[in-house]
């Protein structure tokens, strides 16, 4: 079956780079790209529609998944419209509350609803690996430092705080604390949490553990926003054929 993908947030980072993922592979085709403020604008030769007729497109365009990076408001409500008209969602938002969040499991019950902070398959591995290193190696430090471009709007992102659940899963540790200032020695089973924000950086992650004379360092770099896109569209043809719950990129990469 061949994936009809609808787009939100089209003139974004990303939404650029999901149209452009959809239209380089066989295996799906661009239903239709929206955005707030379209403006006449388009996107590879594709007429960007008002996001206002997000509805009417869900209908008359017959989609099977939408994939969506915008704001936790607007995933929220995409994710509703699209479980009223029986249709897969993809969202790389990040920045969910409990409310959003409570939304998008409320679609899950009527749709296949997938939720992921970073679609690129290495921080994925860095998600499988980093539980294990901490595990092997108690009562080591740790600190994580993530950079990203200058317009990023949540932080720590999305994925620093995956990270951070799956290392705080694995080990001892009482608090976070995010950077430091004057007197401030690094205290018992904490966690230092440092977010940068700086030019057009795609993003990195680094997780620092330090203790026995030792150090150990796990970096993801993404050099271009086209990883996230591509693994974005592989979870969307790959949800269109599931039945309604709450996925992980994880699910998508394990098959």
């Amino acid at each position: 079956m061949t994936a009809r993908v609808g787009v939100t947030g089209a003139t974004g980072r990303m939404g650029r780079e999901v149209i452009a993922a959809v239209n380089d592979r066989d295996d799906c085709e661009l239903a239709f790209a929206i955005n707030r403020s379209p403006d006449g604008q388009s996107v590879g030769g594709t007429e960007i529609e008002p996001a206002a007729d997000f509805e009417t497109l869900l209908v008359d365009r017959e989609p099977t998944v939408v994939v969506d990076f915008t704001g936790p408001e607007s995933a929220r409500e995409y994710a509703s419209h699209c479980a009223e008209t029986n249709v897969a969602f993809v969202t790389g938002t990040t920045g969910f509350d409990a409310d959003d969040l409570e939304v998008l499991a409320a679609a899950s019950d009527r749709v296949p609803v997938l939720r992921a902070p970073n679609f690129a398959r290495g921080v994925q591995a860095l998600l499988n690996v980093v539980g294990e290193a901490v595990r092997n190696l108690p009562g080591y430090d740790v600190e994580l430092v993530e950079t990203h471009h200058n317009g990023k709007r949540d932080a720590p992102s999305g994925t620093a705080n995956r990270l951070l659940s799956e290392i705080e899963a694995n080990g001892e540790f009482a608090e976070r604390t995010h950077g430091r200032e004057g007197d401030s020695p690094r205290e018992a089973g904490e966690i230092g949490v440092h977010a940068l924000r700086a030019g057009d950086i795609t993003g990195e992650h680094e997780i620092l553990l330090a203790g026995n004379h030792e150090e150990v360092r796990l970096t993801h770099r993404a050099e271009d926003r086209g990883v996230f896109a591509a693994g974005a569209v592989d979870a969307a043809v790959w949800l269109a054929e599931r039945d309604p719950g709450r996925y992980e990129f994880a699910d998508v990469i394990s098959e």
